[in-house]
């Protein structure tokens, strides 16, 4: 199943399995037709498998709601041994079904129910087919890719939007795990290349066998502790059908981005020493989070806006991330301070035009672009505070940041209007210590 080279399928499970796949077509350049034949291709593979199964394009994150980026407790556990009891009834449907002739005519109604469901759950996602993306959408995918100046900003964006996708999608079908197909080698060379884009912090999440950011959704990886070698030789061995597609790195140079450059040298590294990858691999199941991710101390550290990790950003005067902040403002253009002052009055006025400002030019009562317009002025947030500092790489190689999907822009307004309402009343709010000699 984790065969299809290029593409991100993975197999989401509760209590029912079903497979899912995303289509990155619009993201890679192809047309229409060549992405219908692939969808084709993969109906036929899943269809095979007998599990329900859901195709979706990568143009559906601009329909995304914003609850994609906040992390949801844990659903209440089910009773223990819920699972090995649903296990074990599987195993003795299949002995039932297995016993029963055709002609005997009976059947254990159990069996019978859950032949239904399945029936029911695959003929549906079936019939309702793949309706291909809106005109609208394509073009803004085309627009958000195009916006991005190098290869290895696109890749990284384009893992960020499909794990969105991914978690949006197990969340509406109603599934708690997702199962992805990363093999040993593939992990080692996501852990060098996330070290080289500064993703030191989340290493641990990002490599680790299971992935509990979200919370109510858990991303594990089974296959982890096999190499591509040994699931190419097995796929050779068993017949397991594939599908090759292209993805950004597809025909790339090797020095192309950091992303296809690091696994150039751990493929060819492996080809002379073949300990490589068990090496590397063996080395990320050392790291670990300083708190994990359920526990209660999490939930007040302050989550990156696009990849739900811990903000790795806080500035620190004896660190190299402080003085990289203060070189970059120090060659940024300053603005001249007859413009600040200017533009410092303007904002006063703005932001008490609901308050006073009766009939002044851009006030609400006036016919400019106050707060309370019908049609205000679209203001694109600050996005770098929001982010960690492999994420804010990723948005500075962004020639235009309003092409973002419409939910991450939305959720870092909400995050900038919270935290400034967080700074208004932050003196009337009333610190932990004072509490405790409030209580006694």
């Amino acid at each position: 199943m984790w065969s299809l080279a290029g593409h991100a399928v993975l197999l989401l499970f509760n209590t029912d399995a079903s497979v899912y796949s995303s289509t990155e077509g619009g993201a890679c350049g192809q047309s229409m037709e060549e992405r219908e034949g692939v969808i084709a291709e993969l109906e036929t593979i899943f269809r095979a498998t007998g599990y329900p199964f859901h195709i979706v394009h990568l143009e559906q994150v601009f329909d995304l709601p914003i609850s994609v980026l906040e992390a949801v407790s844990s659903a209440p556990q089910r009773p223990e041994g819920s699972y090995k009891a649903v296990v074990e009834q599987f195993i003795q449907n299949a002995r039932v079904k297995g016993s029963c002739s055709p002609g005997e005519g009976h059947m254990d109604p159990a069996v019978l129910d859950a032949q239904i469901q399945l029936s029911h759950l695959d003929t549906q996602d079936l019939a309702n087919g793949t309706p291909p993306p809106s005109l609208q959408h394509q073009q803004d995918l085309e627009r958000l890719f195009a916006s991005v100046r190098t290869l290895t900003a696109k890749e990284d964006m384009l893992q960020t939007l499909r794990q969105h996708l991914i978690v949006h999608m197990a969340r509406t079908k109603g599934y708690t795990k997702v199962m992805m197909g990363d093999s040993c080698s593939r992990l080692a060379v996501k852990l060098l290349s996330n070290i080289s884009l500064g993703r030191g912090a989340s290493l641990a999440v990002d490599t680790g066998f299971s992935d509990q950011r979200y919370g109510d959704v858990i991303i594990v990886r089974p296959m982890r502790d096999y190499s591509s070698k040994e699931i190419a030789f097995y796929n050779r061995m068993f017949g397991v059908p594939s599908i090759f597609i292209p993805g950004l790195d597809t025909k790339a140079p090797e020095k192309a981005s950091i992303q296809h450059l690091t696994e150039s040298f751990v493929t060819m590294l492996q080809a002379d020493f073949p300990s490589t990858v068990s090496t590397i691999y063996r080395t990320s199941e050392k790291l670990h989070t300083a708190h994990p991710p359920h526990s209660s101390e999490m939930e007040t550290v302050a989550k990156c806006l696009l990849c739900l990790c811990a903000l790795d950003t806080k500035e620190e005067e004896a660190s190299a991330f402080h003085a990289t902040l203060v070189s970059e403002r120090l060659s940024e253009k300053r603005v001249p301070e007859s413009a600040q002052v200017g533009s410092a009055s303007t904002a006063d006025t703005v932001g008490q035009c609901c308050s006073s400002g009766v009939g002044q030019e851009g006030s609400c009562s006036g016919r400019g672009q106050g707060c309370c317009s019908s049609n205000p002025t679209p203001v694109t947030p600050d996005l770098k505070s929001l982010l960690c500092y492999s994420c804010r790489l990723t948005i500075k190689d962004m020639t235009a940041v309003e092409s973002l999907p419409p939910y991450i822009v939305s959720e870092a307004e909400r995050r900038h209007r919270r935290s400034q309402m967080k700074k208004e009343i932050s003196e009337f709010l009333l610190d932990d210590e004072e509490d405790e000699v409030a209580a006694s």
